[in-house]
């Protein structure tokens, strides 16, 4: 699937609004437009974006929008969050690609939908704060019952647990790669203006 620029995707994400009022505990941060381009421009070479696409933990829709953007036809945002679904429709709207989109409101990590029919795209939560510890198994294990295939981000240092949870699935992980991820102060626990994060990105194939 032809589609645009790693470029000019990332152009066109930055015009998408962040979280008014981010929630700490869903550690509710924007995914940054060059990393989305990054994942969805890879979706798009590896003609995974021409089955439906499923975003768990939609947040802003920067990877629903994303896949869209890349080519994708059928692209479903899911987040327990009303208010963020609300900003995903918005965001959505604002470059062109409503009508591709569908959302659900729910659990991303219990989706109630056809078990390995689609291409999962994640940016679950690090699992930073308190109670969210190993978030990102639930959403791995959700793409795992969801997807043919997933691209899901983690916090650095999560190969090992990856590639072992995706061996344990029957999955295989056929890229993976490196990424910065910057975040600006949006809590009162945040010191700094805007800290980087090293994360990492995964593209796993499932049986």
């Amino acid at each position: 699937m032809s589609g645009p620029s790693r470029r000019t995707l990332a152009r066109r994400l930055e015009s998408l609004s962040d979280f008014a009022e981010p929630s700490a505990s869903l550690e509710q941060y924007l995914t940054p437009p060059e990393i989305a381009a990054h994942l969805c421009h890879l979706a798009g070479l590896q003609g995974d974006l021409e089955r439906q696409v499923v975003d768990l933990g939609t947040g802003t829709a920067m990877l629903a929008v994303g896949a869209a953007l890349a080519g994708a036809d059928r692209v479903l945002g899911i987040d327990v969050d009303a208010d963020a679904l609300a900003l995903a429709r918005e965001n959505a709207g604002r470059v062109g690609v409503a009508d591709r989109l569908d959302w659900l409101r729910g659990d991303a990590t219990r989706a109630p939908l056809v078990p390995g029919a689609a291409t999962v795209v994640s940016n679950p939560p690090f699992g930073a704060q308190r109670g969210n510890r190993h978030a990102d198994r639930a959403f791995l294990q959700a793409a795992r019952t969801v997807g043919t295939v997933s691209y899901t981000i983690h916090n650095e240092g999560s190969q090992s647990f990856v590639e072992s949870f995706a061996a344990d699935a029957g999955g295989t992980v056929t890229h993976a790669f490196r990424t910065e991820f910057p975040i600006e102060r949006r809590f009162d626990f945040h010191t700094e203006d805007e800290t980087t994060l090293e994360a990492e990105l995964f593209r796993v194939e499932w049986d």
